[in-house]
């Protein structure tokens, strides 16, 4: 046997023992498998992207989204107006740009707010047990039976200038949106808590978890290095899936003016605004519909690619 033979024979032996992939590269090979999740992802760029560069396009089309124009009102589509006008004369494309500015981050933002304090609480819970454990899964429970639009609605309309706080920060218009923002995480963390608390009871009965116990691991080491880790696949799939659902009602509210407060557009308050003229401009209402309903179905989508993808168990059953 001579040496080239010999060493390409260790060479083939030494590939057969590396692993094949990556495990990033088989995650993402995993995700592929799924196209609608993938056309849902690039929907979703494509509406991230398009919102981020609004005020570009505002620029580029010579508009100014919040110049209220009663003689160019409802307005049908033509070069300067690519969707026509709204009811107050504004253009409707840059309106609706702005407007997905504010029902993404909104949803994005109450999404993860919800996904920390849920995973906090379902860590703590998991590991330590006890009176803690269940106090906070009774008040869970409370939580989850809670009619929860009613909810949210009562919430909404709680006057804050009773509640002490300063007139002038009450005067920003941004505080519609950190009110739901608050408002949705305080009562959207239920299900990544639970979701955490039975992932952490299962990891630290785990043979590494109990070695670092041994070698005098603390409890907070415990949570973060080692149970956390391997618990954050059922979370990244809950906060993406509860994306959707904020925006839903995050929209259900700003349409009934509980939400994001008008001249700040959102696809819940310009339907808000269109409903009035649906019957003689139904496009007003059309286009942030359609919008919420697109964006809505993706991110499911998009949430099931990522449960496929972190989830082998689930690609096997699919094949």
């Amino acid at each position: 046997m001579t040496r080239e033979t010999t060493g390409q024979l260790a060479a083939d032996a030494t590939g057969a023992l590396a692993p094949a992939h990556s495990p990033r590269r088989i995650l993402f090979q995993r995700f592929l498998r799924h196209r609608l999740a993938v056309v849902s992802l690039i929907v979703l760029v494509v509406l991230a992207v398009a919102a981020l560069a609004a005020p570009w396009i505002e620029a580029a089309l010579g508009v100014d989204a919040e110049a209220v124009n009663l003689f160019n009102r409802m307005q049908p589509p033509s070069a300067e107006h690519p969707l026509g006008t709204d009811e107050l004369g504004r253009d409707l494309l840059v309106r609706l740009l702005y407007g997905g500015r504010i029902s993404l981050a909104v949803g994005l933002a109450a999404a993860l707010c919800a996904a920390v304090i849920g995973t906090t609480l379902g860590l703590i819970a998991g590991t330590l047990g006890g009176r803690f454990d269940s106090i906070l899964m009774r008040l869970a429970d409370s939580v989850i039976a809670l009619p929860l639009l009613p909810l949210l609605i009562v919430l909404a309309a709680v006057d804050l200038s009773k509640l002490g706080l300063p007139a002038d920060w009450l005067q920003d218009e941004s505080v519609s949106i950190y009110r739901i923002v608050f408002l949705i995480a305080l009562v959207g963390w239920t299900t990544t808590a639970r979701l955490v608390r039975g992932a952490t009871l299962s990891l630290r009965e785990r043979e590494y978890v109990r070695a670092a116990v041994a070698l005098g691991a603390g409890k907070g080491r415990l949570m973060w290095r080692h149970i956390l880790p391997n618990a954050i696949s059922p979370v990244i799939v809950a906060t993406t899936l509860s994306v959707g659902n904020v925006i839903l009602l995050e929209s259900v509210l700003s349409f009934l003016g509980l939400g994001i407060q008008p001249p700040t557009p959102s696809w819940g308050n310009m339907l808000t605004g269109a409903q009035e003229t649906i019957w003689s401009q139904p496009m007003l209402a059309v286009w942030p519909g359609l919008l919420i309903f697109i964006t809505v179905i993706a991110i499911n989508f998009l949430g099931d690619g990522l449960q496929d993808a972190l989830d082998p168990r689930s690609v096997n059953r699919r094949g």
